[in-house]
């Protein structure tokens, strides 16, 4: 093989590399954008509903849709069903086909951010629940971190870490410096629909185009880790 074929490979194998990193995003991208759009046609005709439940065949990547669940009204209830298929007396009744499939498509590549939203649908002895995502993702972070942070006025996302939350800004100090919580005060399970939300607004170019922004020129990271470009601020709108 001569030199100038070893650089050609060399060349072309980066091409492909980039070309196939590129593919992924716009794959996770498409997935997410199909799932809000189903999401959408569902709570038009259901504006309660907060899950599609559902059993998979992970062989096939097939799907067999049970129906519509609403929110739990209870850490000890179930979520009640809103609409089960077969059930031809509900606005749902019009779209099942529509349901399945572009849930299905949703699911479909093992790395789909999808994914992330879904989990066994504990009151039953199988099947799983897809939890679909907010209308308003940024909205809904801002929310639940005003929860436990109420003087939240941005956030710092790692997008190398799929959304995780570096530090949160919470107004500013006396000679008008922000005031950085580099320890976020959330349990668990609320860090982890953060980092869920998050990564979705990551995945899909018009939320990250509309929420995140390049950090401050002299920001350090709390750690001393180093940043990057996909270390990202996202400023939180105002909540009700």
């Amino acid at each position: 093989m001569t030199p100038a074929t070893r650089d050609q490979l060399a060349i072309l194998a980066e091409q492909r590399e980039e070309l196939e990193a590129e593919r992924l995003r716009i794959e996770k991208a498409y997935c997410l954008a199909v799932l809000d759009h189903i999401a959408a046609k569902i709570r038009a005709a259901c504006p309660e509903a907060a899950y599609v439940a559902f059993d998979y065949e992970s062989k096939q990547r097939s799907l067999d849709l049970h129906g519509v669940l609403g929110v739990q009204p209870s850490p000890l209830g179930a979520c009640p069903w809103l609409w089960e298929y077969g059930d031809e007396e509900h606005p749902l009744s019009t779209i099942p086909t529509d349901i399945e499939l572009d849930v299905q498509t949703a699911l479909a590549p093992y790395s789909s951010p999808a994914w992330a939203s879904v989990h066994r649908n504990t009151a039953a002895d199988t099947g799983w629940l897809l939890e679909m995502p907010p209308s308003d993702r940024a909205a809904r972070v801002a929310e639940l971190v005003r929860e436990h942070h109420p003087e939240a006025t941005a956030l710092v996302v790692d997008g190398r870490a799929a959304g995780r939350i570096i530090e949160i800004f919470e107004g500013a100090a006396d000679d008008g410096t922000p005031v950085r919580t580099p320890r976020p005060r959330w349990p668990s399970a609320c860090d982890t629909t953060l980092t869920r939300l998050l990564g979705q607004v990551l995945a899909l170019p018009a939320l990250a185009d509309r929420h995140l922004m390049p950090l401050p020129g002299d920001y350090v990271h709390p750690y001393g880790v180093s940043t990057s470009d996909q270390v990202r601020l996202m400023p939180l709108p105002p909540t009700a």
